[in-house]
């Protein structure tokens, strides 16, 4: 927290760190390819065209669903690891693998944190509310 006047205290948010934002603006449907586009908002709040293209089939065959797919390639571009020059990127099968292995994995762990049904302590759990049987 930093002070900005007598009295009142400023929160720091995570986000000021963060130096470009990629805002989804829409998609488009190009032969088997889903396009995203995105605005890259620098500090300098400039902002510049980026498009990312999926290729559909492959996120099936990874078992990607369509929904997921904005925030996959928005990570894709808010890592950074993309060439300045370029602002059309696409999603390449190595990333996609990755993605599923990362998202298989996550699944496995949280498999192994839930904990296990609990089981009854009367051998006939049913019989308590029954009430006894008669034929």
């Amino acid at each position: 927290m930093t002070a900005a006047r007598a009295g009142e205290e400023i929160m720091d948010s995570p986000v000021r760190g963060v130096k470009m934002q990629f805002i989804l603006t829409g998609f488009t449907q190009e032969l088997g390819f889903r396009v995203f586009a995105f605005e890259r908002m620098g500090e300098d709040r400039i902002r510049t065209r980026w498009t990312v293209s999926a290729d559909l089939a492959l996120s099936r065959r990874y078992g990607i669903r369509l929904q997921e797919l904005p925030l996959m390639c928005r990570g894709l571009l808010e890592r950074g690891d993309v060439i300045e020059e370029t602002r059309a990127i696409i999603f390449s099968e190595e990333l996609m693998r990755t993605c599923a292995d990362e998202r298989a994995a996550a699944k496995e762990g949280a498999a192994h944190k839930r904990k296990a049904p609990r089981r009854p302590v009367v051998e006939n759990p049913g019989a308590a509310w029954r009430g006894p049987q008669q034929y």
